[in-house]
């Protein structure tokens, strides 16, 4: 096996087994944080070796007594600095929370995969806030993408993508507000799954956000990792009013059986955006094979007006409810931050009613989609990977963007209108580089995404095509 790049569910069923011990792990990935981190900066924060060897020799001794483990024992784990683990500072990428201490609870999504036997290794890096596609930040600098340093892997979840795609753990958490979890997971190769609002508890502080637009998720190497994540994590809190009743199933159950003929629209432009050739030959390709394997595949005429500056209003409006009362210094903001806090400050109550009932519209297009069709496809991102340091790209195949939304403009839609996503690798271009599609599905219909992930995955394997790190 290779500890590299293993899944998470094999390294978990070694592990379980007594093939491989939780030190031996650990061990393993202190090393390649010493040797590979550096390269990639992924991890901006760490437990000390020590401590860590110490969680793992706990769980080999829990072990040995046969005693009961969780399905995820002594697995690394990374978190995203933009969510609090005990112990550990979080900066949100931001000199505004520089000096932070270290965090004194986890956050849900954190506590539940520790009670499942995951170990916190560290901390992810973020841009500012979570606020751009791409991962570069005033304090710890850009992250680079495992598959070419020059590039980016991605934002805002960019460390916790470089830290999974590039060997160092093989589970990663994740949040999405416009595609932070999906955009990472197609500029490297990774599953990246978006739930519905409420699946995965968000908080606890955070639950009192208003949007509904954020949602928490894995970054994973298969789709069995997703799926278990799920499984751990799902069910109501008491400390997130808006978290959904448990399912009542396994998702690692629901993967087992094949998808039901399903019938599957795709868009390759929305109706507002266009796709650089190599995605777009990449994405229609990958759906071949889903029309080979007996799904009814047809593009769909879908007409929506681009909705990234109503997005990026409510979301800047939010974000400075949320953290405002620490912008003492607002020179601290990056400021390409600051351009989303003027815009906040700007915005009326009749503007935000708009926004409202724009959403409101979009979700009634995507219903009236599903109504006549299971799941919608499209590229998740419409660029390849760009450069590390940024900026996203205003031309595409030397074209200016079709959009504001340009690059990214295929993510942001379905947190608008709440449907879960997710985005799988469709191939790699020319360059080398990996290419994501994405699956929309009904709302809270976690189960058939999933289902048609994986067999996606074994139609288009991608388990031994990893980056040479």
């Amino acid at each position: 096996m290779d500890l590299r790049f293993a899944s998470g569910c094999d390294l978990a069923r070694a592990v379980q087994r007594g093939e491989l011990s939780p030190v031996e792990l650990m061990r393993f990935t202190l090393e390649r944080l010493e040797r590979v981190n550096p390269q990639l900066n992924a991890f901006v924060a760490q437990h000390s070796a020590e401590s860590l060897l110490e969680q793992a020799r706990a769980v080999a001794e829990r072990l040995a007594r046969k005693e009961e483990v969780g399905p995820l024992a002594g697995l690394p784990l990374g978190v995203k600095d933009l969510e609090d683990t005990v112990g550990l500072p979080t900066t949100h990428g931001s000199l505004v929370f520089r000096d932070s201490g270290p965090a004194e609870r986890d956050t849900i999504q954190v506590q539940r995969l520790k009670q499942a036997g995951a170990i916190v290794v560290g901390k992810t890096n973020t841009p500012e806030f979570g606020y751009t596609a791409f991962t570069n930040n005033r304090i710890f600098g850009p992250t680079r993408n495992p598959w070419n340093l020059e590039r980016t892997p991605g934002g805002s979840s960019g460390g916790s993508a470089a830290a999974v795609a590039g060997g160092l753990v093989p589970l990663a958490t994740a949040s999405d507000g416009g595609g932070s979890v999906r955009i990472p997971a197609a500029f490297t190769g990774l599953v990246g799954l978006k739930p519905s609002q409420g699946r995965i508890p968000w908080g606890p502080e955070e639950a009192l956000r208003f949007s509904h637009c954020i949602v928490s998720g894995p970054l994973t190497r298969s789709v069995e990792d997703a799926a278990l994540w799920l499984d751990v994590t799902v069910g109501p809190h008491p400390e997130d009013p808006f978290s959904l009743p448990h399912p009542g199933i396994s998702y690692r159950e629901v993967i087992r059986r094949e998808p039901p003929r399903l019938r599957i629209a795709y868009s390759l432009t929305l109706g507002y955006a266009r796709p650089a050739r190599s995605v777009a030959s990449a994405v229609e390709s990958a759906l071949t094979r889903l029309e080979k394997a007996g799904h009814v595949v047809e593009p769909v005429e879908v007409q929506l007006e681009d909705i990234v500056l109503d997005w990026a209003r409510l979301m800047a409006v939010e974000d400075y409810a949320f953290h405002g009362g620490h912008f003492r210094d607002e020179e601290l903001l990056d400021p390409g931050y600051r351009v989303g806090v003027e815009l906040a400050k700007q915005l009326r109550p009749a503007d935000l009613g708009d926004v409202l009932r724009l959403r409101n519209r979009l979700v009634l297009t995507f219903e009236r989609i599903f109504a006549r069709y299971d799941v919608l496809a499209t590229p998740t991102t419409a660029t390849e990977p760009f450069a590390a340091e940024g900026p996203i790209p205003f031309d595409i195949d030397g074209e200016p963007v079709a959009t504001p939304g340009g690059a990214i403009a295929y993510t942001y839609p379905f947190n608008f209108s709440g449907h879960p996503a997710i985005s799988l690798r469709a191939g790699r271009s020319e360059a080398g580089l990996p290419i994501g599609i994405q699956f929309v599905a009904p709302r809270f219909r976690e189960d058939l995404l999933l289902q048609l992930a994986a067999q996606f995955e074994q139609l288009l394997p991608w388990a031994n095509d990893w980056p040479n790190l």
